[in-house]
């Protein structure tokens, strides 16, 4: 299994306020639940807008933030919006106020979880996944092993933005590189994709798990999954 290194998430729940760029309202108040230089978790009142990119001023204690972002998921708690953001644009420099935001506010957090992701990973840093929330869905999808130049019917168990875990009839060995094509019942075209097993195991009986990680951030596709799931 590929291991590639992802930047720290820090847990902050510090309120902020937020403007989407180019509307006429004007800052509305936020809470940071935590932040990432690939993304961050917010939770406020107001809904987004949503299968777009959005270009967000955020003020980050005293400091102003320009981020272009995808809202890759959502959730409602309570009444309130819970999204998950994705950093499709973000400067070195905002990166810059992000850390040194999370060095002034929350330095305990900040030593805490360096400390402990170095640890655990041994130095080697996993892909943020809470960003790319996996979301349990079924839905048939067929596939094309490129080595093998074979095609082959598998059900999906979850989807996210960057992966997919499937149940196949045929084992799928690590490092297989696949053309797929997922069925989704919203009446379109099939949603086609491509990626690399990364990993493989039995099931059951003529049955095999496998994760799939996707050559690139599908963002729109997984907009689509998320309106039929």
């Amino acid at each position: 299994m590929r291991i590639k290194r992802r930047f720290i998430r820090w847990q902050v729940d510090f309120p902020v306020k937020i403007k989407i760029n180019g509307k006429e309202e004007g800052f509305i108040d936020a809470k940071l639940k935590d932040i990432s230089f690939k993304g961050a978790q917010l939770l406020l009142h107001q809904k987004l807008p949503e299968d777009k990119f959005l270009n967000l001023t955020l003020i980050l204690a005293d400091k102003s933030l320009e981020v272009q972002v995808w809202l890759v998921w959502r959730r409602v708690i309570d009444g309130h919006y819970l999204y998950g953001l994705y950093f499709t644009k973000i400067k070195d420099s905002d990166k810059e106020i992000i850390y040194r935001f999370v060095q002034q506010h929350h330095l305990a957090t900040l030593a805490k979880q360096w400390w402990q992701d170095r640890i655990e990973k041994g130095g080697e840093e996993m892909e943020d996944r809470r960003i790319f929330a996996r979301f349990p869905v079924e839905f048939s999808l067929r596939y094309l092993d490129l080595a093998k130049n074979r095609e082959g019917i598998a059900l999906t168990k979850d989807i996210s933005a960057k992966g997919i875990g499937l149940v196949a009839s045929e084992e799928l060995a690590p490092r297989t590189s696949l053309e797929m094509w997922l069925e989704i019942p919203d009446r379109g075209e099939p949603l086609y994709t491509r990626g690399e097993v990364v990993w493989s195991k039995v099931a059951e009986s003529n049955k095999y798990r496998a994760g799939i990680e996707l050559e690139k951030a599908d963002l729109m596709g997984l907009s689509r999954v998320l309106r039929v799931a």
